[in-house]
């Protein structure tokens, strides 16, 4: 059996921002601790939004200084920390669209977490917005994320569907050996872990996953399902470009998914460099 070891750690303290790099987490069945623990919400339509509304979020960084709090760096380098009483207004100046940053709020407050208004009325043009899908191709199945139909994220969390998400460094370069002229990088893409399979021949090794666990260590994962990409995966973001061909190759290659996600069923400590065993 190929040898699967924990290659990258990624956390990312605001939804839809570029994060920090870790060499060893904490995860719970809250996920990797202080990972999403922040998100914007647009005041203009309503509801918590990332960045398959708000794309210019992905240009912005953010790292945890401490339990509570987060530095935000803006495309131009200035900083404002999530404690401050400037942050609301310096973020929506730097936007240029009026939003406030919140943290998690308890599970039962819905209205928080509902989503807002759509930008179009028609479900599946909506629908094709947000997954980034030309009307000649599919749209993902969706049957294991109803719940994020209704809501922007799990209420009581800021996850687009499951805590963790993962992938393989053989997706992702299967996704460049297929497509050299569009940049298959993982901050595309924004995976918790990313994992190598040593002298595996998969296109996409992790698929397999799906149902099984993965044990690192104390820590077992629950793979749940794959991951449906969206037009997140186009926008700019760091020094990448926009590029649309990102989901055309998606969906030729790959069915519009990369990676999995998963549940915590134990917690634990995770480093990097870890050897994983699927069961």
């Amino acid at each position: 059996m190929s040898e699967i070891t924990i290659t990258e750690i990624h956390r990312y303290p605001v939804k839809s921002m570029l994060g920090e790099t870790p060499s060893e987490v904490t995860v719970s069945e809250r996920g990797i601790q202080g990972d999403r623990a922040w998100a914007t919400r647009d005041e203009v339509r309503g509801g918590i939004r990332g960045a398959k509304k708000l794309p210019q979020l992905m240009l912005f960084g953010a790292r945890s200084v401490d339990g509570n709090t987060s530095e935000i760096t803006a495309p131009d380098g200035s900083t404002c920390l999530t404690s401050s009483d400037e942050m609301n207004h310096w973020l929506s100046e730097k936007l240029d669209h009026s939003v406030t940053l919140w943290p998690l709020l308890p599970p039962d407050n819905l209205e928080h977490y509902r989503r807002g208004a759509p930008d179009s009325e028609d479900f599946e043009q909506e629908l094709r917005e947000i997954f980034g899908r030309t009307p000649d191709e599919p749209l993902p199945d969706l049957s294991a994320f109803a719940e994020v139909i209704e809501f922007e994220s799990p209420p009581g969390t800021y996850f687009d569907a499951f805590p963790i998400m993962l992938m393989t460094q053989q997706s992702l370069d299967t996704m460049s050996q297929a497509a050299p002229n569009s940049a298959f990088d993982e901050k595309r893409f924004r995976a918790n872990f990313i994992l190598n399979v040593g002298g595996s021949t998969d296109r996409f090794p992790e698929q397999a996953w799906i149902g099984k666990e993965l044990h690192i260590g104390e820590v077992v994962l629950k793979v749940i399902d794959t991951c449906p990409r969206c037009s997140m995966t186009t926008h700019a973001t760091d020094t990448l470009p926009r590029d649309t061909d990102i989901m055309r190759h998606l969906v030729t290659e790959a069915e519009g998914n990369l990676g999995v996600y998963a549940k915590v069923v134990r917690g634990g400590a995770i480093t990097q460099g870890q050897t994983v065993t699927v069961v």
